[in-house]
């Protein structure tokens, strides 16, 4: 029998799982949505997915979790989770008991860094840094193979950073959901590309749309990935000044933007401190998969 890993990634509208070889090789996959705002239906929804994904590979597994938040060293139980039922709750020790067995869990970002750095666009590479930009802006670090996770469970939150060297029309920066401003989330996420396109044209589009029509030679959309880029790089700079890591992974739906991948090295040129930058940055080779393998990776 082959050693399987079951990875659980607990998302705002669904729960996907997933039952992985000791190879990577995918054993078994399904998603069921989530009950939101329901605390004991959302954990009876995991230990269920987990029992189907065993009862279709026919052995058991270990068990870890990708959630939106972590866990807090100083009280253990849930913070920063926008499952927001989930905070101040002790979901882990939960489903333990529930699974009668020790579970492990980390915040998505962190499981999608671990994911790429095992078998993804990390794999060979000692130090990782994994980067989600989609509705919001995560981060994680991954060295050996081993999340970094710090005394106080944010190691790798580059989102909740100000934007580096601001420009005069950027400070002091939209409000974030955190309760600071210009966070590097509210600039760099896809959300924040169409806010920042909406402020300047006054044209409510989406990130995708702004995309597509600067490929179709749109002059306002141009200049607003343009701006994105720009922004990015000084945001990656910064991680690259303090971290200087092996690789950087882009994941979430904003890392679909090709151009970044020659655009943005080419511009964070200007503000890393060294004479020149050979970090390479790469897209995910698991893609949205990325969060719920990672999670399996946890052991």
């Amino acid at each position: 029998m082959r050693a399987m890993r079951i990875g659980i990634d607990l998302g705002g509208t669904k729960i996907e799982g997933i039952a992985l070889a000791d190879d990577g090789i995918t054993l078994a996959r399904r998603r069921v949505p989530t009950p939101w705002g329901d605390y004991e239906a959302t954990l009876d929804a995991i230990a269920d997915l987990v029992t189907a994904l065993e009862t279709e590979v026919g052995e058991t597994g270990s068990i870890g979790i990708g959630t939106p938040g972590a866990i807090s060293p100083a009280t253990g139980l849930f913070k920063n989770a926008n499952s927001v039922f989930l905070n101040g709750r002790p979901g882990h020790v939960d489903l333990s008991r529930r699974l009668k067995r020790t579970i492990r869990v980390a915040n998505d970002a962190n499981c999608f860094a671990l994911s790429e750095a095992v078998d993804g666009a990390g794999e060979g590479y000692d130090v990782v840094f994994g980067v989600i930009l989609g509705t919001g802006c995560g981060g994680g670090i991954v060295i050996d193979r081993h999340v970094l996770i710090g005394p106080n469970a944010i190691a790798g939150e580059w989102g909740h950073n100000p934007l580096p060297w601001p420009r005069a029309d950027e400070y002091p920066g939209p409000a974030c959901f955190c309760g600071q401003n210009g966070c590097l989330e509210t600039w760099v996420s896809g959300t924040g590309i169409a806010r920042d396109h909406e402020a300047v044209t006054g044209a409510a589009l989406s990130a995708p749309e702004i995309v597509e029509r600067a490929g179709q030679g749109d002059a306002d959309a141009e200049a607003t990935l343009q701006r994105h880029e720009d922004r990015l790089a000084r945001g990656l700079a910064h991680v690259i000044n303090l971290l200087d890591p092996d690789v950087i992974v882009l994941g979430g739906g904003v890392s679909a933007i090709e151009r970044l991948y020659q655009a943005v090295p080419r511009r964070w040129q200007d503000y890393v401190y060294s004479d020149r930058c050979d970090t390479p940055l790469k897209p995910p080779v698991h893609g949205d998969a990325s969060g719920v393998r990672g999670a399996a990776w946890l052991w």
